[in-house]
């Protein structure tokens, strides 16, 4: 991908040197916790007692951790100025307000006006302070664990928590929790109805960081294997565990791929409606 280092973007707050909370937790892949966003606000429970979060508060990043991320602190701002750019251009084609995310870089564990936050969750996104969460070296994790190598891949992820935010300025996510707690046997497939439109949203940004020149070969390719690579079934099976689709929250590898794909293929927010069928 090509970009170029400006600096920290204004949206982005960097926590990496500060003390986290005290709290632990089980991954739930990338995308982290919008499920459990969803239910802690529908229920007013934090998102640590729901995952059952203990232990003792996080030490602060040493500086010689912080500096080596520095490059990839330059890169996230790039991605989210020019990510959140396009979507302020489409919302003003559409005459709608677009208010800016925040990026929060942490280390280990972070407070969110969610509630308290493990970086074994994943990046995330905070429908309640309209911020995006991410220790940066969940993309190490990313390339090691999922197998999913490449910077395009590193701007899938950032893109898609972009994308929740999207949705929570155009009621998307507030019209899926109503629906959840009205139907919660559909609460899993609206889930997955969710985070497929905001892997769609990411495939729009493709298409214009493509019509934009920022996109390199294979830059695409990388993409559509994160977007793979974190599908539900991969996960499944990665734990050694059997395919249960009924247990999906993010959808299968195919899905996530198709509508990433669907997104770049036309670059049309209408082609996202995954909520459809739903």
């Amino acid at each position: 991908m090509k970009w170029e280092d400006r600096g920290k973007s204004r949206n982005v707050q960097d926590r990496r040197g500060q003390r986290g909370p005290a709290v632990t937790g089980a991954s739930l892949g990338l995308g982290g916790i919008v499920l459990v966003v969803v239910f802690s606000l529908l229920t007013g429970t934090d998102i640590g007692s729901i995952l059952g979060m203990t232990g003792g508060g996080q030490a602060p990043a040493s500086q010689a951790s912080l500096d080596a991320e520095q490059e990839m602190v330059g890169f996230v701002s790039f991605v989210l100025d020019d990510v959140q750019a396009m979507w302020q251009l489409l919302f003003d084609e559409s005459g709608i307000d677009y208010s800016e995310a925040q990026l929060v870089l942490f280390r280990d564990a972070v407070s969110t006006a969610c509630g308290n936050a493990s970086s074994a969750m994943g990046p995330f996104y905070c429908p309640a302070d309209q911020f995006a969460y991410i220790d940066l070296s969940f993309y190490e994790e990313l390339r090691s664990r999922f197998g999913a190598d490449g910077d395009f891949a590193q701007a899938y992820v950032l893109a898609h928590e972009l994308g929740h935010h999207v949705q929570n300025l155009l009621g998307t996510m507030a019209e899926v929790q109503a629906r959840q707690h009205s139907q919660p046997s559909q609460a899993n497939a609206l889930s997955v109805a969710l985070e497929l439109q905001a892997d769609c949203y990411a495939g729009i940004w493709a298409y214009s960081a493509g019509a934009n020149g920022l996109m390199e070969r294979g830059d695409l390719e990388e993409g559509l294997r994160a977007a793979a690579a974190v599908g539900d079934d991969r996960i499944q099976q990665g734990a050694g565990q059997r395919v249960n689709p009924e247990s999906f929250t993010h959808g299968s590898a195919q899905q996530r791929m198709q509508w990433f794909s669907t997104g770049y293929e036309t670059g049309d927010p209408n082609a996202c409606n995954t909520l459809a069928s739903r």
